[in-house]
């Protein structure tokens, strides 16, 4: 099976979490009138825990790469929001009866992230220009908030 990726879009995102990203007009002109602000673009969640942000250095990937491994996170969303404007390779997949449904991969375009809703089954960081630097905001706190499930045979991203 391969699966090609497509630019990252809002609606076809949706099901699976937030596309970030100041597109269209500001919400608000703030900081005398300096900057534009674009008001709560995710739907965080974080049951019993806080909200804390990570920094992530991830290795650079090249398409077409062999996917064997996605994740999800029962009690909390998680966001990825790169520190530079590089693309990164985003996977996603509904839940099928508590294993991954069918793949979907996007490919960021400048200056977008990505938050996951809670239960989303999605794929590692993968940068696809040289090492990623990003940040990530997730859940903190006591109780196990990462499953993982490994395909018995890896899927192929890109061609």
């Amino acid at each position: 099976m391969v699966i090609v990726p497509q630019p990252l879009s809002a609606e076809a995102f949706a099901p699976f979490g937030d596309v970030l990203e100041a597109s269209g007009d500001p919400d608000a002109i703030i900081n005398q009138g300096l900057a534009g602000r674009f008001h709560d673009r995710a739907r965080l969640a974080f049951g019993d825990g806080r909200a804390g942000i990570s920094l992530f250095r991830a290795r650079s990937r090249k398409l077409p790469l062999a996917l064997d491994l996605v994740e999800r996170h029962p009690l909390g969303s998680q966001a990825f929001l790169p520190l530079s404007e590089h693309p990164f390779l985003v996977v996603v997949a509904p839940d099928a009866g508590g294993v991954p449904g069918p793949l979907r991969a996007f490919v960021t375009a400048p200056g977008q992230g990505v938050n996951y809703l809670r239960n989303t089954w999605h794929g590692v960081l993968m940068p696809l220009d040289g090492p990623g630097l990003f940040a990530v905001i997730d859940r903190i706190g006591a109780g196990a908030n990462l499953e993982e499930y490994r395909f018995e045979s890896p899927v192929t991203i890109g061609g």
